[in-house]
């Protein structure tokens, strides 16, 4: 079996049954899945979110550097040795759902040179239309902005985006995808991220503010978007 194979089956929990081998698994996959919900963290702030000791920690840590999964980082502290920091590298990308990227891109590719710039943007606002009717299928046009995008992130979670809502300040949420499962295809034809922000608005409201915040093809680790009921100014009335 070639040896990606391996690392992405132990990671899945899929090698040896021995249960010492399951378990390693399993607190590695949770290791792996912290730190892309998370960022970058310390074994300290690791161990604590997995209740298992820091040396533990460091040793699966140590196991996920050897196969180039994590890197680390050293940041200072107040006080005593500056503290590393462990965060996923590129190469842990596989590890997520990537929506058959290579295909992806080589369909992008055959668009374009068959038809065009029009055409390409002719799929991508197909995709945008059949999109908007699963969503709004799925997502209660009458509910709270909490609740629609409570809904939201569900059925992204469901298409492998990792999704999650958490708020940021009075009335204000930031909704956030930890993973981009067509991200290959993305950077191929960045005109999948205008459009998705399009769905965005429109499974959203009229009467809602959608604004990216943080974007993986700009260099972040994921992308947010800040998520408002807009504002009527004084002395107007929203018709």
């Amino acid at each position: 079996m070639p040896r990606a194979s391996v690392r992405a089956r132990t990671l899945a929990g899929k090698g040896p049954s021995e249960k010492r081998v399951s378990g390693e698994g399993r607190t590695r996959r949770a290791i792996v899945k912290l730190l892309k919900t998370e960022g970058a963290m310390d074994s300290a702030g690791l161990a604590a979110r997995l209740r298992v000791t820091p040396m533990a920690v460091r040793q699966h840590l140590y196991a996920l550097q050897r196969e180039r999964l994590v890197s680390a980082e050293e940041r200072p502290v107040p006080l005593g040795r500056p503290a590393k920091y462990w965060q996923l590298t590129r190469d842990a990308d596989r590890l997520f759902p990537d929506a058959y990227a290579e295909l992806s891109v080589a369909l992008i590719d055959a668009v374009g040179d068959a038809f065009g710039t029009a055409g390409v943007q002719r799929l991508l606002q197909a995709r945008l239309a059949r999109q908007q009717i699963d969503y709004r299928a799925r997502i209660g046009p009458s509910a709270s902005l909490e609740r629609k995008l409570q809904q939201l992130a569900r059925v992204r979670t469901e298409e492998g985006y990792m999704a999650e809502v958490k708020a940021d300040g009075p009335g204000t949420f930031l909704f956030i995808e930890n993973h981009c499962p067509i991200c290959a295809a993305a950077t191929a034809c960045q005109g999948f991220c205008a459009t998705e922000l399009d769905l965005f608005r429109a499974t959203l409201g009229p009467g809602v503010s959608v604004e990216r915040a943080e974007h993986i093809l700009a260099g972040d680790r994921r992308c947010a978007y800040r998520v408002a009921p807009l504002r009527v100014p004084r002395g107007r009335v929203r018709t």
